[in-house]
Order: structure tokens, then C-alpha cells, then sequence
């Protein structure tokens, strides 16, 4: 029986995008859903074209014990990616799917996590901050902004010719690279 893979993003879903696409074809593993909080996102087009089932709920729903796991049991996840979802998940959510939850984060953590660091935010800091590296962490969600056990991490050098955006590009590049990779040993595991 295949692993059930469910998805959640906030907005352009190049990510998400990229791991339906690498299971696309899996004898092992299949995308069953896609979880987003805004109704614009450019993820939702992306997961449709793919014919991915794309739910959408708010915050109300999202911090509602009964009525989100109600949403999500259907869809019966084997594992939960955060592939740029920027909501705090509930607890709740943390015990009903324990080490089943994995999020992917633009930096090396401990290393520029916690709230409001996301996307530009973090490449801004690494910049300011002068690192010689960045890179990439996937992690399990505990209930804690980016402090859950670390699953692996992805390195690129930083320059000091490198601006924001140019990071942004070398993160990028390691999560299309790393991120189906990671996300398979993983469900290897369940």
C-alpha cells in the first residue's frame, strides 16, 4: 500500500510543485492533498494542473481541534510536509500525527528560526548577519516555531558578492534538489 503524502503551502508552490512531481509516478509514495490557507496562492492552480485535491481553510478552522482533524482524516497522511505553510501548527495537530510532520525551513537552524522568520526575512539576516554559509533544514514540528528534531540540512556557500536575492536562488536550487529526496527517506522510515 502506498504512503499517503499530504501537502501544505501559503503561496507560490514551487515546492510543493516539485515533490508531487517527483511522486508523481511512485510505486510507494502518493500526493493526496494539498492543505492551503489562502484562497489566492499561486499553489492552488499548480496542485489542480497535477489534479491534486486542494483544501482550503482559515484560521478559525485551522485552530479548531474537531472541525481540522475532521478535514484532514479523510485524507488518511502517512506524512505531513510544510512546504512553505507559514502558520504556527496547533498542538493538537503535533499529537495527532507525532514525528509525522516534517517542515521545511530556508536557513540552517538553530540558526535564523522562530516567528517571522521566513523567505526574504531569513536571506536578509544571514546577509546581515555576514554568514559564510546558509542552506536548508527539514525537521519534524513539535510545538515550537522551528525547534522540532532536525532531519537533515543542505549547505551552500554564501559570498560576499551574494545579495538577498541571489541567496534566495541558492536555496532555492538546494530545496528543488534536496526537499522529494529528503521527503522519501523519511516516509522509508514510517
Amino acid at each position: 500500500m502506498k504512503q499517503r503524502l499530504v501537502l501544505f503551502a501559503s503561496g507560490s508552490g514551487s515546492n510543493a510543485e516539485n515533490v508531487a512531481n517527483y511522486f508523481k509516478h511512485s510505486q510507494e509514495v502518493e500526493v493526496v492533498a494539498m492543505f492551503c490557507n489562502k484562497a489566492n496562492a499561486g499553489v492552488i492552480p499548480k496542485m489542480e494542473k497535477l489534479q491534486i485535491p486542494v483544501v482550503l481553510f482559515d484560521k478559525t478552522i485551522f485552530e479548531n481541534e474537531a472541525t481540522f482533524l475532521a478535514l484532514i482524516a479523510p485524507y488518511k497522511p502517512s506524512l505531513i510536509a510544510l512546504l512553505g505553510f507559514l502558520w504556527k501548527v496547533p498542538a493538537f495537530l503535533v499529537r495527532a500525527y507525532p514525528q509525522q510532520i516534517i517542515n521545511l525551513h530556508p536557513a540552517l537552524l538553530p540558526k535564523f528560526g522562530g516567528k517571522g522568520m521566513y523567505g526574504h526575512f531569513v536571506h536578509e539576516a544571514v546577509k546581515a548577519q555576514g554568514e559564510a554559509e546558509t542552506g536548508i533544514s527539514l525537521h519534524f514540528v513539535n510545538e515550537h516555531y522551528d525547534e522540532g528534531q532536525i532531519i537533515a540540512q543542505y549547505k551552500c556557500e554564501v559570498l560576499e558578492s551574494d545579495t538577498a536575492e541571489s541567496i534566495a536562488e541558492k536555496i532555492h536550487e538546494l530545496e528543488q534538489t534536496f526537499v522529494p529526496q529528503c521527503i522519501q527517506k523519511v516516509i522509508a522510515t514510517l
